[in-house]
């Protein structure tokens, strides 16, 4: 499992490698989605992305937002 931001100042931003790579994508937000689709139309087409709907307001490695992310992302891991 790999974590990348879609936003310019992301700690480590999304790119062609990554996407390419993921066999399984998952965004925080709605959002995040649409600028995967603006920035890499061509990838993203044949990938399954999963929108968590999880505000994108935590910061980096904030506790409370891994554990919801546990949460969220094992059902569909199996």
């Amino acid at each position: 499992m790999k974590s990348a931001g879609t936003e310019n100042q992301a700690r480590i931003k999304v790119n062609e490698k990554l996407v390419t790579w993921a066999d399984l994508i998952f965004v925080m937000e709605k959002k995040h989605k649409e600028r995967l689709g603006e920035k890499f139309r061509a990838l993203v087409d044949s990938k399954k992305i999963v929108i968590l709907d999880i505000q994108d307001d935590f910061k980096y490695m904030d506790p409370e937002l891994i554990e919801i992310l546990k949460v969220s992302v094992t059902p569909h891991l199996s």
